[in-house]
């Protein structure tokens, strides 16, 4: 809120210049702590002892219906971000999807429980989610008549958050306030109409890396108050602070942005007339990337002047690469780009420098051209068998299936890559994969509806229906725009097939664009949209966010070819930049 008129307003007498003051930390960790399923909270099930190797006293076995549930009560010493670690068997023949909800709130919806080998083997689900100083609740909610996976316990392990008053931080042209409710801390800064007006925070960094920056706020008008905010005096985003129900009820805006290890600022600076939302704290997270492997650019080392993989994790802080392309050589054996050596080349060394640094890979089978698995192996058990010689030899956790050309338009070839990634979702408990296909401006056409049909159909539990929105041929409006058509589209399409709600199928789609100018005349997907994109899938939790490709990430020098450049002014990896701040 705004009025300088207001007696209350602390130190006005020094409003026109800079009130300092210094910052507040929270502690550092919380040691794991484990929370016996025995113990919990039980809905529609009982404890067992009747298999092997499980933990404690005994372990949950639900009634096999959608809706049975599990839920602890867990306590954390500080608010912070928790790895939350869920210990099951299944030997039920199909994965056991459920929802897993903190406090109430939904944080993984129809998360996969793959089948173990047998009911005395156990593995971990681990899902990522914000908890606050105290108490809080964990339920796991079966979604389908097969009812829960066994359940034996549920590890807990928070990493404290690091926390910073507004009203301790670097103030311009804005007092200290204590005239609403609701604030953490003494107060909450209230900046000046005006634009320019900010609050710089000083963070501590342990490392260098990615970090979410969750910023408490209030907006008690009926307009959103935009801001830019700068680390260390870059601007990383300048998001839009929505209205909030009054000055009395708070939100959180989340930026994610790369630190340097030891002291960053942080300064939120209003940049219209109306000035910025009133500022409870910072908050310093540990930057989760969205959901595992969700944001992981195509990278093709076989042309387009590949960068180093590290480099680009060095200034972009993304963590995660989808390789392209693994294809047939001739019969039904992959090698890279159908060439190279599956292990021992270049390829390899990459990996293993990407690993090195705290990163990993998502190999991609198909593109566009070349010979394709799906078509030279003659059934889906002998497709499957090549997939996993990939996956072997790599330890790979997700495999990206992009299907494109006679491979996606033969309905045969189609049921071969279903049934064949539904053999590998069965014999590796926990990897992830994704099916990239082309989109209309509206959603899959009918071969894309048909593939999604026939994965519904099998029992694929397929974790990121994932469409390439570009290349359409005609559009109306942004590219922005138009890709969040498709993905609409797209949404209806698996919602349709499988029976999910809006908020699980949602979960289970995702986006593939192209940055720059792509393969069509006249169409380039810009910046902006980018941003647009990067906005739908926050608001819905997409399972899957990225792009072909980070060889283009770059603006055009003398004699490049559209393979390695986007084709518009940018800096290097402008692309890149806005994606890794996806939070999933």
């Amino acid at each position: 809120m705004r009025s300088r008129s207001t007696p209350a307003r602390l130190a006005a007498a020094v409003t026109t210049g800079l009130l300092t003051a210094a910052v507040l930390t929270a502690p550092a960790t919380a040691a794991p702590t484990r929370y016996e399923a025995e113990s919990a909270t039980i809905s529609q099930g009982a404890v067992a002892t009747n298999h092997l190797n499980y933990s404690g006293t005994g372990f949950v076995d639900t009634v096999n219906v959608a809706g049975s549930y599990v839920q602890w009560t867990i306590n954390a010493a500080t608010a912070g971000t928790a790895a939350l670690g869920l210990r099951y068997a299944n030997s039920g023949g199909a994965d056991r999807p459920a929802d897993i909800a903190v406090n109430g709130t939904a944080v993984a919806a129809a998360a996969s429980f793959p089948v173990t080998a047998n009911w005395d083997t156990w593995t971990t689900k681990t899902v990522t989610a914000t908890v606050n100083a105290g108490s809080n609740t964990v339920r796991i909610t079966a979604t389908t008549a097969g009812g829960l996976a066994n359940i034996d316990y549920l590890d807990a392990e928070v990493a404290a958050t690091t926390e910073y008053q507004a009203e301790n931080a670097t103030i311009f042209h804005g007092v200290v306030e204590a005239n609403h409710t609701g604030f953490t801390g003494t107060g909450f800064v209230n900046g000046d109409n005006e634009t320019g007006s900010y609050t710089e925070f000083t963070v501590s960094a342990a490392s260098a890396g990615s970090a979410t920056l969750e910023l408490r706020y209030a907006n008690g008008t009926t307009g959103t108050r935009p801001a830019a905010v700068a680390v260390n005096g870059a601007t990383v985003a300048t998001p839009s602070f929505a209205p909030t129900a009054d000055w009395d009820t708070w939100a959180v805006q989340n930026v994610t942005a790369n630190l340097v290890a030891g002291t960053n600022t942080v300064r939120v600076t209003s940049t219209t007339a109306n000035g910025g939302p009133n500022l409870d704290r910072l908050r310093l997270l540990p930057a989760t990337s969205g959901p595992f492997m969700a944001v992981a650019p195509y990278e093709y080392f076989g042309w387009g002047d590949p960068q180093s993989p590290t480099a680009v994790m060095s200034a972009t802080g993304i963590k995660w690469f989808t390789l392209a392309f693994m294809l047939s050589d001739g019969t039904c054996n992959p090698m890279w780009d159908g060439s190279r050596p599956l292990t021992g080349g270049d390829d390899q060394a990459k990996i293993n420098a990407i690993r090195g640094a705290g990163g990993d890979v998502i190999v991609s089978f198909g593109g566009w051209s070349g010979n394709k698995l799906g078509e030279k192996c003659s059934s889906a058990s002998a497709l499957a068998g090549a997939y996993q010689k990939v996956v072997n030899a790599y330890g790979l956790k997700a495999i990206d299936v992009d299907i494109e050309d006679t491979e996606f338009s033969t309905a045969s070839v189609r049921q071969r890559v279903v049934d064949a990634l539904k053999i590998v979702k069965t014999n590796n408990p926990g990897i992830r994969t994704f099916i990239t296909f082309g989109t209309t401006p509206t959603g899959p056409d009918a071969t894309g509806k048909d593939l999604i049909s026939k994965g519904a159909a099998a029992g694929l539990d397929n974790d990121g229906w994932t469409i390439m929105p570009f290349d359409f041929g005609g559009h109306t409006g942004t590219m922005g725009q138009a890709t969040v058509s498709a993905a609409e589209g797209l949404k209806n399409a698996v919602k349709t097939a499988y029976g999910y709600s809006d908020a699980t199928a949602y979960a289970k789609i995702g986006v593939s664009s192209m940055n720059g100018i792509t393969d069509e005349p006249g169409e380039t997907v810009t910046i902006a949209d980018f941003q647009t994109i990067l906005a739908y899938a926050q608001q819905h939790h997409l399972a899957r966010l990225t792009f072909w490709s980070i060889n283009r990430d770059r603006a055009c020098g003398t004699g490049s070819d559209a393979d390695s450049c986007s084709g518009v002014s940018q800096q290097p990896y402008a692309f890149t930049k806005i994606l890794v701040q996806y939070t999933g």
